[in-house]
């Protein structure tokens, strides 16, 4: 029996820090495979990217209030599944948010609210209802002027849940696609020990609170910790409530877990912009999902039936 070792590689990636790991006996199958997974990921950020005018998230927006655009299957089929989650949450998951975002400018050491001219105007130019999908043309229009879709919500988790696929196809039986802190792992680790996600204090992310064991299970977590802003006395993150067009505040930090990569990256997001009581009642409804959510106070409050191991 051959000993197996960790083999580990990192890219910066769809705007975020992609570190993926693999437990291997032979070092060139593993290189071999980590590169493949960078691969697979660079691919679908040209894809999805909003920022380059050959990708096809960019064609929908420059294209949107004026025609539809042709897309690839899995692109068409991400867009349905946004819609689908957005239904799901009652709008608090939006892809379409870009308008309301152009509004606020965070990064001015002064910040001030937009008008609630400005606000409305943008909410009038978001809305998950107004994306056209058409199977037969595969095609996606945005129905308003000025839309503006983005998939910074959604895209790292259907990227991991990509890699994993074509690893596990190609035989890799244990390892973890980790963007940034949001997890993705089966199998176990070299010491056949389950992989483990620590949840940080949202104040001290040295500090791990938690630690909770991922079996074929992917977290994600959403939050302000990384940026915030205060106004007024009162904390704010640089998150958007779809639905109201304001920043979120009264939660620092939520982390979903479900078998799926794509959706718990999704759904931090729209627990996030439920708040806390609709949050964890609307996750306690679905199957093999749990949540941990921490609030402004540092209070923790988690879903029912979530295993974990509190650090004393």
């Amino acid at each position: 029996m051959f000993d197996k070792h960790t083999f580990k590689k990192s890219s910066k990636l769809m705007g975020s820090n992609f570190e993926l790991c693999v437990v291997h006996h032979d070092p060139k199958e593993a290189e071999l495979v980590l590169g493949q997974g960078i691969e697979e990921i660079g691919r679908i950020e040209a894809l999805l990217t909003e920022y380059s005018s050959t990708s096809f998230t960019y064609q929908i927006n420059e294209n949107s209030g004026i025609r539809p655009i042709e897309v690839p299957q899995e692109v068409f089929q991400l867009i349905e599944r946004s819609k689908q989650i957005s239904r799901l949450t009652e709008g608090h998951f939006d892809i379409s948010v870009g308008p309301l975002k152009k509004i606020y400018r965070f990064k001015k050491t002064e910040f001030q609210f937009p008008s609630k001219k400005e606000i409305r105007e943008a909410l009038s130019k978001t809305g998950y209802t107004y994306i056209t999908t058409n199977p037969e043309e595969q095609s996606v229009f945005l129905n308003k002027p000025n839309m503006h879709i983005s998939f910074a919500a959604i895209g790292k988790g259907y990227a991991a849940d990509a890699v994993k696929k074509l690893w596990l196809e190609s035989g890799v039986e244990n390892a973890y696609i980790n963007a940034s802190g949001d997890l993705t792992a089966f199998g176990t680790n070299e010491k056949n020990s389950p992989w483990k996600i620590g949840i940080a204090n949202p104040d001290r992310q040295e500090e791990i609170l938690f630690y909770v064991p991922l079996n074929e299970a992917s977290v994600a977590t959403s939050g302000d910790y990384e940026q915030h802003f205060i106004c007024d006395g009162k904390r704010y993150s640089h998150n958007i409530n779809p639905k109201t067009g304001l920043p979120l505040s009264g939660i620092k930090s939520v982390s979903v877990f479900s078998p799926s990569a794509e959706l718990s990256d999704a759904l931090a997001t729209a627990v996030y912009a439920m708040g806390r009581q609709k949050g964890i009642l609307f996750v306690d409804q679905l199957p093999k999902t749990h949540v941990i959510i921490i609030d402004e106070n540092n209070d923790v409050y988690f879903s029912k039936n979530l295993n974990y191991e509190a650090v004393t």
